[in-house]
């Protein structure tokens, strides 16, 4: 606060005589008991640049705090689940599969090609002719991950191989020495170890081994399906009457348009071009069938069925050849349309599992 005391200069009404200070009173009423108007002035607007400077440093101070902070402190946070990476897979596949062609391939000097699989096949001892066996039809039929970023990829390959040379024997006939040279055909199976690694965004395989031959993968039991036992077609049934005309579009381009036998809101393309030219439906597995018995009428609308139905179809060849189709009905206005061209068969639903409550001692 300033004082009320002003020093300015003395005129001569104002000099006390044997003062050796030159002081007068200011009694402006503005400079009584507080501050100035213009000292106030200035104070709000310290204030101001004050808050706003809070408000832009706010943030950036409180960021630096967190950035500072100890890791030892505040909440630990639990780490996520981790995730088996697939990352790979399918490259890794690819890649067996081409290692088994070369492989098959191989013979004598062939080192080097195998050794872009596998580095150390550079040293491996290689006979027999290149080219004396030969695998087609390759294809992965098992894909696991052993460990991070190592895939055992088994290839399914149908071998051709030439058949052994024997010692000429004059009683041999000219057809025994054909059968002889004949070629072997045989499917079999190759496991591969395949290493993946991913570098600048791109990845990269190599093969830790040169490829083992194992068994081919276990046949497993059919699971049971929703339809009933196959059964005759019988021509005046109305659901083989709604399939024959179906697929009779749908194979062969006839029957007119295939819209036509759908229910509202199918969409099936048909086949195009028209790989046969006839089809004849053989036999019908009907949901929720237990015997072999025909029908004659179509349900309420909205009535869904599924079916498995069997047929033959004439090529070109004029052979006929067999083909399944597991399809979803739906009646609506005296007939039945398709509903689905299912991508499978329907598998049945499991029983539920019952328990027996123990009955109550007395």
């Amino acid at each position: 606060m300033k004082s009320p005391i002003r020093r300015r200069p003395a005129g001569p009404e104002d000099t006390v005589p044997g003062d050796g200070q030159d002081w007068a009173v200011d009694s402006r009423p503005e400079d009584v008991g507080g501050w100035s108007s213009g000292a106030q002035a200035n104070t709000s607007a310290l204030l101001r640049w004050c808050a706003w400077a809070l408000l832009i440093l706010g943030p950036l101070l409180a960021g630096a705090a967190l950035v500072a902070a100890p890791s030892g402190t505040g909440t630990p946070v639990a780490p996520s689940p981790s995730v088996p990476s697939t990352a790979g897979s399918q490259g890794s596949a690819g890649f067996a599969v081409l290692f088994v062609d070369a492989y098959l391939r191989a013979g004598e000097g062939d080192q080097e090609q195998l050794a872009a699989y596998y580095p150390d096949a550079t040293g491996i001892r290689l006979e027999g002719a290149p080219g004396q066996r030969t695998g087609q039809q390759l294809t992965v039929v098992r894909l696991r991950q052993t460990s991070p970023g190592i895939w055992s990829v088994t290839v399914a390959a149908r071998v051709r191989e030439s058949g052994p040379s024997a010692a000429p024997t004059p009683k041999r006939t000219s057809a025994e020495k054909q059968q002889e040279a004949a070629p072997v055909e045989r499917l079999r199976y190759f496991q591969v170890p395949v290493a993946t690694t991913v570098t600048g965004g791109t990845s990269g395989y190599v093969a830790l081994s040169m490829p083992a031959e194992v068994a081919a993968p276990p046949r497993v039991a059919s699971p049971e399906l929703l339809y009933g036992p196959q059964r005759p077609a019988a021509p005046g049934d109305p659901r083989t009457q709604a399939v024959t005309e179906f697929l009779t579009a749908y194979l062969t381009g006839r029957a007119g348009d295939i819209d036509r036998y759908l229910a509202p809101g199918t969409r099936i393309t048909p086949i195009s071009p028209a790989p046969y030219t006839g089809i004849a439906v053989d036999h019908l597995a009907v949901e929720g069938e237990r015997g072999g018995e025909a029908t004659t009428t179509v349900p309420a609308d909205g009535t869904r069925l599924r079916l498995l139905v069997s047929l033959r179809a004439t090529g070109s060849d004029t052979v006929r050849r067999p083909l399944a189709y597991a399809l979803t009905l739906t009646a609506r206005a005296g007939r039945w349309e398709i509903a689905e061209l299912d991508g499978a068969p329907t598998p049945a639903p499991a029983p539920l599992a019952t328990t027996a409550s123990a009955a109550p001692t007395t």
